[in-house]
């Protein structure tokens, strides 16, 4: 056996944990106690639900309405398990590898998957502030971003011109990434719709996620781009300084606070003109300067060469596909949606090596640097 060192002897000495009176502890030593016979289960959260949320907000309900009929989780709400499974999903987890703002992102700047987490954050604390299901809101943030391919947005432009009806991150993300975990229809609406683009959600949930996606990105984005020297704070258009300020605390605070009080005063999932107008100056500020910038655009136009170069090979090739991504129909549309459906779940990175590996790509002609972002 190998030399080990004291510390991987202490933690293998914890395989089994600390026994005790017909119990086994984490800890050698007793800890915090709560009351014993308590256990809140699905229908007790459910109950609460009832008498504590918005009478507008939406309610979890048995194993909730899905797809494909399941029996209720004992423990959790639909929307729980909803939550997880997302959590859980290979979709998910590859948003660590996709580009938010910045393809190959230094440790300090954002991916998709943080950028989810921000999102989700930012929901669940408008949702928590009016009442609404914080659960649902929190599951639909998690999965909004999950169709998005590698690249950013400009993989929806790379993939626009294989598909009838062009490429929508939302609802690919809904009905093709995240179909086969047989999510609430709630939460599924909410991923479909979350962009302003698209149709109202049906949910308050839905809308609070829309509300807290372009807040959560137009702050953070910012600060990316600032701290790459992209940017500098003090050129902040003056009616974002003074009415949200120039970080993304104090911006992410005055946003959160502005849609919870329009809630209050009107009802409507929605912000007062003037901190609606700063959100839209800062928006536009990020436009112009970071996600439309010359070097941005050179990146998008690398992006969606090498997806249209992938999809092209694939769709030529399609007994090239892993196993699971064959298609059925051999047809011209079979073979091409097989092909985007593949090539979008792909991270940044495979992407740009595959394209060298397959396509014979020059690495110098990948993409570099800050792209268009949200």
């Amino acid at each position: 056996m190998p030399d080990l060192q004291p510390r991987a002897i202490a933690w293998a000495q914890t395989m089994a944990g600390h026994p005790g009176d017909r119990r086994v502890r984490a800890h050698s030593e007793p800890g915090g106690r709560l009351g014993a016979g308590v256990a809140v289960l699905r229908e007790q959260r459910e109950e609460w639900e009832d008498a504590h949320l918005d009478p507008g907000a939406a309610r979890a309900v048995g194993a909730g309405d899905r797809a494909i009929r399941e029996e209720p989780d004992p423990e959790r709400t639909c929307f729980e398990r909803d939550r997880d499974r997302i959590v859980h999903s290979t979709a998910f987890r590859r948003l660590a590898g996709k580009t938010q703002v910045v393809v190959f992102p230094t440790d300090h700047q954002r991916t998709r998957l943080t950028h989810a987490l921000e999102v989700a954050q930012v929901a669940t604390s408008i949702a928590r502030g009016v009442g609404a299901n914080a659960t649902l809101a929190e599951a639909i943030a998690l999965g909004h971003d999950c169709g998005h391919g590698p690249g950013g947005h400009a993989s929806e432009d790379a993939f626009d011109a294989f598909l009838p009806d062009g490429y929508d991150h939302g609802p690919w993300g809904a009905d093709v990434v995240l179909a086969g975990l047989n999510l609430c229809a709630q939460t599924l609406d909410g991923v479909r719709n979350h962009s302003w683009s698209r149709p109202v959600p049906s949910t308050v949930e839905g809308e609070i996620v829309s509300w807290a996606d372009r807040i959560a990105y137009c702050a953070h984005d910012l600060e990316d781009a600032a701290a790459a020297g992209i940017v500098s704070l003090d050129d902040l258009p003056a009616e974002v300084v003074e009415t949200v300020g120039r970080t993304r605390r104090a911006q992410l605070g005055a946003f959160v606070r502005a849609v919870i009080a329009t809630v209050a005063r009107s009802g409507e999932v929605a912000m007062a003109a003037e901190p609606a107008s700063a959100l839209a100056a800062l928006r536009a500020f990020n436009y112009e300067r970071i996600y439309t910038r010359p070097d941005s655009l050179a990146q998008s136009e690398a992006v969606i060469s090498v997806l249209r170069g992938l999809v092209e090979y694939y769709a030529d090739h399609p007994l090239s596909l892993p196993a699971g991504f064959v298609p059925a129909d051999r047809g011209p549309q079979g073979r091409v949606r097989a092909a985007v459906t593949y090539v979008a779940g792909m991270t940044d990175r495979f992407a740009f090596e595959t394209a060298v590996d397959l396509l014979g790509w020059d690495p110098d002609r990948l993409p570099k640097g800050i792209g268009r972002g949200a």
